[in-house]
């Protein structure tokens, strides 16, 4: 943050992750399944990512793709995730949850979060999702929760600008502002909407994949087979972190902040 802002970067990769921090990411959201919007990763990748880079890395604690209505089984996956997660050297855990009326599960996250204590602990973009986004808020500032992740309710943050500054104004007029009081707007966020989004939402962080398409290794390749439904990525197509687009984003982000 000494530049006034903090840009974290989602991956799900070693490559994406040692990229990321190369292009100058201040933090990392390590996941899997980001085509799903990502899932929690494998505690291998953890470790292995760990090793390779020395931004703090924030895991994902999602026990699948969907909804956030979570089974008492995916919460027991869910709290196993989280203490695997400390155990390999996680610097904090993302995660959400909702109530089948689009509310936070009050219940659930204290829950969670006294799992993940005394890690830092981000709402993710569950929150998009909820019934009243000013409620919401409300409930993770009482619950604990030092930052929410959202694209305020839209599709991108850029279409969500007017709300997420709405709710940027509800934090800064809380007592949460004192301690924490970051709201990283993501969705969406690229070298071409960057600036208006800060400007717009007076943000501290902002959160984005920056991903290109690199071409696959592979010389053989069966045109006949997908090993994933059809929505999935092409199996000869990865998508990493792009060096050059994260240290574009951190230069704009400069330049504004």
């Amino acid at each position: 943050m000494d530049d006034g802002f903090l840009m974290e970067v989602c991956v799900d990769s070693v490559e994406s992750a040692v990229n990321a921090e190369r292009g100058g990411a201040g933090r990392i959201e390590l996941c899997a399944g980001l085509v799903e919007g990502g899932t929690t990763p494998s505690m291998g990748l953890l470790q292995v990512v760990k090793q390779c880079v020395r931004v703090p890395v924030f895991v994902m604690i999602r026990p699948r793709g969907g909804d956030f209505l979570y089974s008492d089984r995916e919460v027991e996956v869910m709290k196993a995730d989280i203490r695997l997660a400390k155990l390999h050297g996680a610097d904090g855990l993302v995660f959400g949850a909702l109530t089948e009326d689009g509310r936070i599960d009050t219940e659930l996250c204290t829950a969670l979060l006294a799992v993940c204590r005394p890690l830092p602990v981000t709402f993710h973009r569950a929150f998009d999702m909820v019934h009243d986004p000013l409620v919401a808020l409300e409930t993770l500032i009482s619950l604990g929760f030092e930052r929410v992740l959202t694209s305020g309710c839209d599709s991108s943050a850029l279409e969500g600008l007017s709300l997420i500054k709405r709710l940027a104004e509800q934090v800064m007029s809380s007592a949460w502002c004192l301690t924490s009081g970051l709201f990283p707007p993501g969705g969406g966020i690229t070298e071409r909407n960057l600036q208006r989004i800060l400007e717009g939402s007076t943000a501290s962080e902002f959160h984005c994949s920056a991903r290109s398409a690199r071409d696959s290794g592979m010389k053989f390749r069966n045109p006949n087979v997908a090993m994933g439904a059809s929505f999935s990525a092409p199996e000869y197509s990865i998508k990493v972190a792009d060096v050059a687009k994260v240290r574009t984003l951190n230069a704009i982000a400069k330049n504004i902040l």
